[in-house]
C-alpha cells in the first residue's frame, strides 16, 4: 500500500473502533436477578456496558478523536497518537474480554433498591453479543494504533499539499496601485507629494 492508502485505513480503523466502542458501551451486558429473604420479593437489573466497563466509552471517544488526529500530526507526534490510541484499544479489549469471561461485578448502587441484601443471592446473565463487539473495539484500534506506530513517520500531513515550496515573487507596482496608495495616504493624513510629512 502507498502512504496515502495507509493514512486511510489508519483512520478507517481508528473511526470503526471508537464507534463501535461507543455504540457497544450504550448496550444491555448483563442481566441482574437478587433473591432477597422472604418476605422480600426478588429485584431485578439490566446493567450497560458503561457499567460494567466504564473505561470502554471512554476510549472510544478517545479513538474517534484520534482518526481526526492523525490528518493534523506528523513525524514522531504521529507515533506518540499510535502508541495512545494501542493503548486505549487494548484497554477497552481487557474490558470487553473481563465481562465476557464473567466478571460482572454489581453494587447496590446499580439496583433499584438497596434494602435486604445482606442475606441475598445474586445471579447474572451476560448479554454476549455487545462485550463481543467492545472486544472487536479493542481490536480494530490496536490493529489501527500499530499501523500507526509502525508506518505512520512517512505519511503526508494534512497541511503539506497547500504549502509553498517558497515565497512567490512579488508583482511589479502598477499606476493603479500608485493610485490608490496616494488615496489611502491622504485618508491617513499624509501629504503624498511631501517626503512623509503630515498633512498641515
Amino acid at each position: 500500500m502507498n502512504a496515502r492508502r495507509e493514512l486511510t485505513v489508519a483512520v478507517l480503523l481508528c473511526a470503526a473502533a471508537g464507534g463501535v466502542a461507543l455504540s457497544a458501551g450504550g448496550q444491555v451486558w448483563a442481566r441482574v436477578a437478587v433473591v432477597r429473604e422472604a418476605p422480600l420479593p426478588p429485584v431485578s437489573a439490566t446493567l450497560t456496558g458503561g457499567q460494567l466497563a466504564p473505561l470502554l466509552p471512554a476510549t472510544g471517544l478517545l479513538m474517534l478523536a484520534a482518526a481526526v488526529a492523525l490528518f493534523a500530526v506528523r513525524g514522531w507526534g504521529r507515533v506518540v497518537l499510535g502508541v495512545v490510541v494501542a493503548l486505549a484499544a487494548g484497554t477497552a479489549a481487557v474490558s470487553a474480554l473481563r465481562v465476557l469471561l464473567g466478571g460482572v461485578a454489581v453494587g447496590p448502587g446499580d439496583l433499584p433498591a438497596q434494602v435486604g441484601l445482606q442475606g441475598s443471592t445474586t445471579s447474572s446473565e451476560v448479554v454476549a453479543g455487545w462485550p463481543a463487539l467492545g472486544l472487536l473495539a479493542g481490536v480494530l484500534g490496536l490493529l489501527g494504533g500499530l499501523l500507526v506506530v509502525l508506518r505512520g513517520r512517512g505519511w503526508a500531513g494534512m497541511g503539506q499539499r497547500y504549502q509553498r515550496a517558497g515565497a512567490a515573487p512579488r508583482r511589479p507596482e502598477t499606476a493603479e496601485d500608485r493610485h490608490q496608495a496616494a488615496w489611502k495616504a491622504l485618508d491617513g493624513g499624509t501629504d503624498p507629494t511631501d517626503d512623509g510629512g503630515a498633512l498641515r
